[in-house]
């Protein structure tokens, strides 16, 4: 038996289809409500946001409130930039560095200058480790016996950099571990914050966690810059680990994208990401123009005062206030956008912030929700471990494909930003088919090109034009899928847990890239090995993103409830199959138009 609308008697499926029927009634078709056994479910923030803007008969003050938003929080630029540049040069100029080394010989070396790497004498002291390459680590005791010893001091190449961390500290040879570690202590850093920060941001709120993390992003990354000593050095690295990718970055980007509607997220999330692409081609300049270790440094840690404005001008995230139950303050900041806007809308304040109550007090008696919620129930664990594959291979392919990028022969600068520049053509590709073809066929196709590129570098010859064209296409598709798992991670979890799902894919990035160095050390038994491994994860990964649900122009989840029941039995193959269609048809026989919110109930 049909449900009938008790304003005009007709069927809620006919209301649902028939826009003039929805007009005569003074309903919009966006403005509908889910029921259960005839019972109404309490708008959540999405709704109650949704409600506001159907008021509005123009698509300028539509888009006014959202302007107003972006307004507030386009500076996450600079957060992206400053968080990005800080972390690639340190990474650039302490452990990939750009210089080669060999023995220092006494007699044919001096402090002022050195001998020439091809002069007889050179030569003749050190032996080859390869026909077109000096060891750098052993040299002859002399040049007229076949006994060797290890180095003690050693010469740079100084062709592009005469000042590094690698070079002070002499990080080669038996001291290749140092740098290690000291990588190690970063991503140490990055796991810990995801944990902890991630946790406490969904307890606490996303701009109190981000203005704390963006004060000591800045103070540590211009201190490492002054540290002296190896192990007080390997402190600061975890600390910056711990606030700048895992505190100011993710909560950054959850915060953005909790304050646009659905047709706006593309944008915005790709927009924050190409940041990442623009700190790869700065670092790449500063690294070129700049030769002090010390004063780069400095300057890459200086980059952080962009995100110190954030402390005043940025409101907490409406969303996550609403999901928990502090919906006077989430109103106030709608009403703080419709004001800076100069849009007059009167709305019952006190309606709204009454239903919010309600909402919260349903979940008063539920524990805060935690990481480990993740992993509680069956529907939002798959897609968590799913996301999280898809994290970690996004990762392993980009940094995969980086290490052949670096056997590519020229200037390390330019190389570097060229490969930071192609991924701009990648995001413009994603913004326009992101929200037309959907998130999951475009990150699987990505990531199955980007993976396929991998395992072909794999077997051509480093150097050639054809491996430099599968690289950069490679990279180009890889950065683009990369894109795409911030958005959709954040679009798949729900508020309550959703900087957590973010920190919790950002730990597996970082496990991948930490792996990334041995992986490659099985190019002992054959160079092709690290290449087609991390092709192959890709493939997995890619083919398994077919069965996470699809996200585009839906609202995102709130509660943990909406999070299990989200996307359930969606898979392309279902869709493939039809089987979705039915779905949708069901699920509109169940839904009734809501009544106008400001009316008294």
């Amino acid at each position: 038996m049909q449900s009938l609308c008790s304003m005009c008697g007709v069927s809620r499926k006919d209301i649902w289809r028939n826009s003039d029927i929805r007009k005569r009634c003074g309903l919009k078709k966006d403005v509908v409500m889910r029921v259960e056994r005839g019972n109404h479910k309490a708008p959540n923030y999405e709704e109650i946001v949704q409600n506001m803007l159907t008021n509005f008969q123009t698509l300028g003050a539509n888009m006014s409130i959202k302007l107003h938003y972006l307004r507030n929080h386009l500076d996450k630029f600079p957060d992206n930039l400053g968080n990005y540049s800080e972390e690639q040069g340190e990474r650039f100029h302490q452990d990939l560095k750009v210089m080669e080394e060999r023995c220092w010989i006494a007699g044919v070396d001096t402090n002022v200058s050195a001998a020439a790497w091809d002069s007889a004498d050179i030569i003749s002291a050190i032996p080859k480790r390869s026909p077109n390459a000096l060891d750098n680590c052993y040299m002859y005791t002399n040049s007229s016996q076949n006994e060797t010893i290890k180095c003690t001091q050693w010469v740079y190449d100084d062709r592009y950099r005469t000042s590094s961390r690698a070079i002070e500290w002499d990080l080669v040879c038996d001291n290749r571990w140092r740098g290690a570690l000291a990588q190690t202590m970063y991503m140490l850093g990055v796991f810990t914050g995801a944990v902890v920060l991630g946790g406490m941001a969904d307890k606490y709120g996303r701009k109190s966690i981000f203005c704390w993390s963006a004060v000591l992003q800045l103070v540590f990354g211009v201190i490492v810059a002054f540290i002296p000593e190896y192990w007080t050095f390997l402190a600061i690295r975890f600390l910056y680990g711990i606030f700048g990718s895992a505190g100011s970055y993710i909560t950054g980007f959850v915060l953005t994208m909790e304050i646009v509607g659905a047709s706006k997220r593309t944008a915005c999330g790709v927009a924050f990401q190409a940041a990442f692409a623009f700190g790869i081609m700065l670092v790449a300049g500063w690294g070129a123009i700049i030769d002090n270790r010390q004063i780069l440094q400095a300057i890459y840690g200086l980059h952080s005062l962009l995100l110190i404005p954030h402390i005043w001008i940025m409101d907490e995230s409406p969303r996550w206030l609403w999901a928990q139950g502090k919906s006077r303050e989430a109103v106030k900041i709608i009403e703080k956008a419709f004001k800076c806007n100069g849009i007059k809308y009167n709305f019952d304040r006190d309606l709204y912030v009454s239903r919010g109550k309600v909402e919260s007090q349903k979940g008063e008696t539920a524990p805060s929700a935690t990481t480990i919620d993740l992993f509680k129930t069956p529907n939002l664990r798959k897609k968590t471990l799913n996301v999280c594959l898809c994290w970690f291979a996004n990762s392993l392919v980009y940094y995969g494909l980086s290490l052949n990028a670096g056997k590519l022969e020229g200037n390390p600068y330019l190389i570097t930003a060229i490969l930071g520049f192609v991924e701009f053509p990648s995001y413009g590709v994603v913004i326009y088919f992101l929200d037309k073809l959907g998130r999951r066929p475009l990150i699987s196709a990505m990531m199955l090109i980007g993976g396929t590129a991998c395992i072909i570098a794999a077997f051509i010859s480093a150097g050639s034009m054809a491996s430099t064209a599968i690289v950069i296409v490679g990279k180009l598709f890889i950065a683009g899928s990369f894109a795409i798992v911030f958005n959709y991670s954040a679009e798949l979890f729900p508020t309550v847990v959703r900087n957590s799902a973010l920190g919790l894919g950002s730990m597996c990035a970082r496990l991948s890239g930490a792996l990334t160095p041995l992986i490659t050390l099985l190019d002992s038994f054959d160079p092709k090995i690290p290449a087609i491994l991390f092709g192959i994860i890709a493939l997995i990964s890619g083919f398994l993103c077919l069965f996470l649900p699809e996200t585009m122009n839906k609202p995102m989840p709130e509660s943990l409830q909406d999070g299990e029941t989200f996307g359930l039995g969606d898979t392309c193959f279902a869709s493939c199959l039809g089987k979705r269609h039915i779905e949708e048809e069901e699920k509109m026989e169940a839904a009734v138009p809501l009544r106008n919110i400001n009316e008294k109930v």
